[in-house]
């Protein structure tokens, strides 16, 4: 559950918005600066408790800040180790973030919206409908609350400053249409007094908003994953309806142009669906329009569900199509499917638990 406050919450607030908002009560740079390290320190965050930031800072703050904090409702366990954490906001609205593990290391996907209002047909969570973007505080306290049930779980390391080694923001939600929020959380996550997530450690995802595309390359520093599934324009338009507004060539262009200084990753998401966008004439086309783009393209296995008209592509198909990729000198990998068993996999976010879901209180 989420909890909330008065006045405004100092979560969400990036370094130089927390530094202005500070100065207005009469506090200088440097206590700004000591706020912010004091809120995204792990632990939970009270203002009216001594210690910590001193009487007079404390005094300054009353009854116009709040730090906010998320607690899971729900958590469920995969077999494979994937932790799904369910959480009920302040007015009710419900997200989800998943908790991907990797031999030693670990990758949290975030969400940015409560639903999703981009429709894609084999989505899940489109499927749900959206609700409400996220506030940058809910974003941000999706990373903190996993970090805290991850030290929770590990008391035997507790000099670990980051138990979190990856961000994506691949969860609920189109994150680019949640642009200034996302902006925010970003600059809070990023930040080396805070979370201090690295930017080849964050990636954002979208299913193909081309102009924000090119705001993101201009406002923060992450790596670029797009949900192509297809460079065919009539099929990703049955497919995403993103892409009646904003096509394939526009999308691709948009993609260049990120990844133009070759400092900026660009992942190409393709989910393979039999008989939709699996052929050999499809991964063809596909090597020919990415020509001259920085990239990595990633394999997905589609996760079945009797909601959604699709099938998983048979496991031949996926091989050959990934042989066409990388035979044209593309690094293709294969992504299986993670969580799968708990309603945690790729486009399966959609607040709904499977059994064996453990209630917190």
């Amino acid at each position: 559950m989420a909890d909330a406050g008065p006045g405004c919450d100092l979560r969400g607030m990036p370094p130089g918005r927390l530094e202005a908002f500070c100065a207005g009560l009469g506090l200088g740079a440097a206590r700004a600066r000591r706020v912010f390290a004091w809120v995204h320190r792990p632990g939970d965050r009270d203002l009216a408790a001594p210690g910590g930031l001193g009487r007079e800072i404390r005094a300054r703050l009353a009854g116009r800040a709040h730090v906010s904090r998320l607690e899971p409702a729900a958590v469920a366990r995969s077999g494979d180790g994937t932790a799904k954490y369910a959480y009920r906001l302040a007015d009710g609205a419900a997200v989800e973030s998943v908790l991907i593990r990797a031999g030693a290391r670990s990758t949290l996907c975030v969400s940015t919206q409560a639903g999703c209002a981009m429709g894609c047909r084999f989505c899940l969570t489109g499927a749900s409908g959206f609700g409400r973007d996220l506030t940058a505080a809910e974003i941000v306290n999706q990373v903190d609350a996993a970090r805290e049930l991850l030290r929770a779980d590990a008391p035997g390391h507790p000099g670990r400053r980051q138990p979190i080694d990856n961000l994506v923001f691949m969860g609920m939600g189109e994150p680019l249409a949640n642009y200034a929020n996302l902006v925010d959380a970003l600059a809070v996550l990023g930040d080396g007094r805070g979370p201090a997530f690295s930017e080849r450690r964050l990636t954002v995802s979208t299913c193909g908003l081309a102009a924000r595309i090119r705001d993101l390359g201009r406002d923060a520093r992450v790596s670029l994953a797009v949900s192509l599934h297809t460079v065919d324009d009539a099929v990703r338009s049955r497919l995403m309806p993103v892409n009646r507004a904003c096509g394939v060539d526009e999308l691709l262009a948009a993609c260049r142009e990120y990844a133009r200084d070759g400092r900026r990753s660009v992942f190409f998401e393709c989910v393979l669906l039999a008989g939709v966008n699996d052929a050999e004439r499809d991964a063809r086309l596909l090597a020919e329009r990415l020509r001259g783009i920085p990239c990595r393209v990633n394999l997905l296995e589609f996760n079945e569900s009797p909601a959604l008209p699709f099938r998983r592509s048979p496991p031949a198909r996926v091989a050959a199509f990934g042989e066409i990729l990388r035979a044209a000198g593309y690094r293709t990998l294969l992504r299986r499917s993670r969580g799968a068993d708990i309603g945690a996999a790729c486009g399966q976010l959609a607040c709904g638990f499977a059994s064996g879901a453990t209630p917190c209180y």
